[in-house]
């Protein structure tokens, strides 16, 4: 792919990422086992046919690869004596590297530290720190020599607001640096001492700021640090990301030309990098970012039989029946369910309390996917509608914290002109986040959506009584939310008054198992108004 004519040499160099697969191998949807343009199997043809076509590659595992599915769930709770089915593929397709995302972390060390272990290919970052300020995986950087005297530089960084969401136990020892900070150490690092001619950096991250304009897209956290990576740090030549869940390609910030693949398998990315040697120095001459398709490719057969026995057994799983709902449980219009009190919020609600022993629970309705329980409940109806692997936490809140939560709540909605309500663009764009939107039982509110932000909640009781702003109570909800993740800082450094660490997929199953039949309730404790 490269030539020699005097003292000039050129080589085109392809790098292609993968991103937010989560768990995603077989081209299905689990909730009906419907095809889908998703999946690793997918992604290996796409792979296969840019090495094919592409003699100098670099593959990059940009994170959240091992949870998200109820394969990997699965695994998880009841095969995790076995390889795990995603680094069994990822090692099939000879990846160059991965980097940790924030999902990584979900089901705890020693499963992460299996991946980890089994990886033929090593799993870098360079700002989650042990207790010495170094690495605390090992290996922050690789160099690939491309051809001889041509040395590329991949970094990896993970997004340092994970001690936000995740549990306490699942990232001890950790230290997470500022992914800017710890940029700005081993970038000229790479350039001086390890004489890269070009530097890669893997990002589990998006961007906080439009990529045109720099005016910012959502509340800068430091969550979503691309832009500043690309401003603030010298000699980045490519930024790969992720997080976020967009699809970002054919974008350059500050001259590093950046990519995002989406989420669960949907596209691969791929930058192309047309270099020249001129003298001693490689140069970059001309760079180019594109994401290829999943739909309507053939999925890898060869790759697919390699997970068969984990999916075989994950559709067992999913099959069996737990009980019966007596009513309507199903999501007809996710508006209308965000809207006012519902059978299926109130059901959630219900099993947290029985399992926490208290009387006040919030919880969302995480995507807009969800179709709620039918008549005849399954494993698969649960994990389709509860899809994290969250558990509980009971924290105590003042009554002031109780409002502030509710108001950014309140916040998802807008009024529209025709009358009616929408989302409010800051949960839709760029990543939806239907998530961050919680619903209560135990207390009676109103949400005004035609009252100015921050002031929508007209209506707030608590047994009949208002709710006090100094006032203790002691709420049940998910870990992430419990520390403060989705922006609900009033949560932060709140008492724990119990830990129930038991997925609430699994404990809403429990519940049903335990009942068999389940009489839909509904006592219209909540609802968004207009005036």
């Amino acid at each position: 792919m490269y030539k020699e004519c005097a003292n000039l040499e050129k080589v085109q160099l392809t790098i292609l990422e993968t991103s937010d697969v989560h768990g995603n191998i077989y081209p299905i949807q689990y909730g009906t086992n419907e095809p889908d343009d998703v999946g690793l199997g997918k992604i290996a043809t796409l792979i296969k046919q840019e090495r094919n076509e592409n003699e100098h590659t670099i593959l990059v595992e940009n994170g959240d690869l091992i949870q998200g599915t109820p394969l990997t769930y699965h695994f998880a709770r009841q095969q995790s004596d076995q390889a795990n089915p995603m680094t069994i593929l990822t090692n099939a397709l000879h990846y160059d590297a991965g980097v940790f995302g924030n999902h990584e972390f979900n089901y705890g060390q020693t499963l992460l530290n299996q991946a980890v272990e089994e990886s033929a290919y090593p799993w870098l970052s360079a700002n989650i720190l042990n207790e010495n300020q170094e690495p605390f995986f090992g290996k922050p950087y690789i160099i690939k020599e491309i051809v001889p005297e041509l040395r590329v530089a991949v970094l990896g960084l993970t997004t340092p607001y994970i001690p936000n969401w995740e549990q306490p136990e699942h990232i001890k020892g950790m230290i997470f640096e500022d992914a800017v900070v710890s940029a700005q150490k081993w970038v000229p690092y790479l350039k001086n001492e390890e004489n890269a001619d070009i530097v890669i950096v893997a990002y589990h991250g998006g961007f906080e700021r439009d990529l045109d304009s720099g005016e910012p897209t959502e509340t800068l956290t430091g969550e979503n640090q691309g832009y500043q990576l690309c401003m603030e740090v010298d000699g980045i030549d490519v930024l790969l990301t992720g997080h976020q869940h967009r699809q970002i390609f054919g974008k350059s910030v500050n001259g590093v030309i950046v990519v995002q693949p989406g989420n669960n398998g949907i596209a691969l990315g791929k930058v192309t990098l047309e270099l020249e040697k001129r003298s001693t120095n490689w140069v970059c001459t001309k760079k180019r970012s594109e994401l290829l398709s999943t739909s309507g490719v053939p999925a890898d057969e060869d790759m697919l039989q390699k997970t068969l026995d984990y999916e075989k057994a994950t559709q067992t799983w999913l099959d069996q029946p737990i009980g019966k709902i007596n009513g309507d449980m199903l999501v007809h219009d996710p508006m209308e369910i965000r809207t006012a009190d519902n059978p299926l919020i109130e059901f959630i609600n219900r099993v947290q309390m029985d399992a926490a022993g208290v009387d006040i629970s919030n919880t969302a309705l995480f995507d807009n996917k969800a179709k709620g329980f039918p008549k005849n409940v399954t494993m698969r109806d649960v994990v389709s509608n509860y899809i994290y692997p969250n558990t509980l936490k009971v924290i105590r809140i003042s009554g002031k914290d109780m409002k502030a939560a509710l108001e950014r709540s309140a916040a998802y909605f807008q009024a529209d002109e025709d009358g009616g309500v929408k989302v409010n663009p800051a949960f839709s764009t760029p990543k939806p986040q239907h998530y961050n939107y919680d619903m209560w039982e135990g207390i009676d509110y109103l949400i005004d959506i035609t009252q100015p932000e921050g002031k929508r909640v007209v209506k707030l009781q608590y047994h009949d009584e208002p709710v006090e702003d100094e006032e203790q109570y002691d709420v049940v909800m998910n870990n992430y939310r419990s520390g403060g993740g989705g922006e609900y800082p009033m949560y932060k450094g709140k008492p724990v008054i119990k830990d129930i660490p038991v997925d609430v997929s699994e404990l809403i199953a429990n519940y049903i198992l335990k009942h068999q039949t389940i009489e839909p309730a509904l006592n219209h404790n909540w609802k968004v108004i207009r005036g």
